[in-house]
């Protein structure tokens, strides 16, 4: 029977710019943390971008033309709209307070991943969290730090036709992003023809789980007893190509 853990890696402080994130996380790695072979380390989305100084000043932002105008339409603040834009390649759906844009790494997304929530101004300067620039590099260079059979980043999604958000893998290294099932026998042997798993957003599920969405403050957790055998391949297998698209 195959047993799988969520350990939460717990103290970690908050994460400022330019702090080094591998060390910060590795100090907490002791005793029944210190890690495995096998391991995956699960990383909140948040925590990365902060390190990597993905923060913008909301006053230093100049709307144009048209963030204001689309911002007039979905009663959001034009700075913010403007940042959102400047993160995309095309908005996809919008209404008031809802604006969704495919963001410029595939993702298709409610205000291009940028976040104002736990990103606290304790100086009174309003600022916006950014997606990391390239989050399956960044999880390759945290994972070769660490030493970690595998790491992960993730975000929480909402998806179409389903409500609530779940957590997604945005960035990952050292496992396969995707099972690809067909040709394996079910259990009466009838060959799987199309069944492929999206393994590491089955992860960032469970993990968020218990990363939690609001104050817990755990932005880092370790899942244990996992297997796979197919080869490593990044998030970015995850995004659906244009061409497999049959909504766009």
């Amino acid at each position: 029977m195959q047993r799988v853990e969520l350990l939460a890696v717990s103290g970690l402080p908050m994460v400022k710019a330019g702090d080094d994130l591998a060390a910060l996380i590795r100090e907490r790695l002791t005793g029944e943390l210190a890690l495995r072979k096998g391991d995956v380390l699960v990383l909140a989305q948040k925590i990365v971008s902060k390190a990597e100084g993905r923060l913008v000043e909301i006053a230093t932002v100049k709307p144009s033309q048209r963030a204001i105008e689309l911002a007039a339409e979905v009663q959001k603040d034009p700075r913010l709209v403007e940042l959102i834009l400047s993160e995309s390649v095309r908005v996809v759906r919008s209404r008031p307070n809802v604006l969704i844009v495919e963001h410029r790494l595939g993702f298709v997304m409610a205000n291009a991943g940028i976040d104002q929530s736990n990103v606290a101004p304790q100086d009174g300067i309003e600022r916006a969290l950014l997606l990391p620039k390239d989050p399956d590099a960044s999880a390759e260079a945290l994972r070769a730090k660490l030493g970690a059979t595998a790491l992960m980043i993730i975000d929480s999604f909402g998806r179409p036709w389903r409500r609530g958000t779940t957590g997604v893998a945005i960035g990952s290294a050292g496992l396969p992003a995707m099972l690809d099932l067909r040709g394996n026998p079910d259990l009466f042997g009838r060959t799987l023809q199309v069944t492929i798993s999206a393994f590491a957003d089955e992860i960032a599920a469970a993990a968020s789980l218990v990363m939690g969405q609001a104050d817990e403050a755990q932005p880092v957790v370790l899942v244990r007893g996992l297997s796979w055998k197919l080869p490593a391949t990044n998030a970015a297998e995850l995004v659906r190509p244009a061409s497999e698209d049959l909504f766009r």
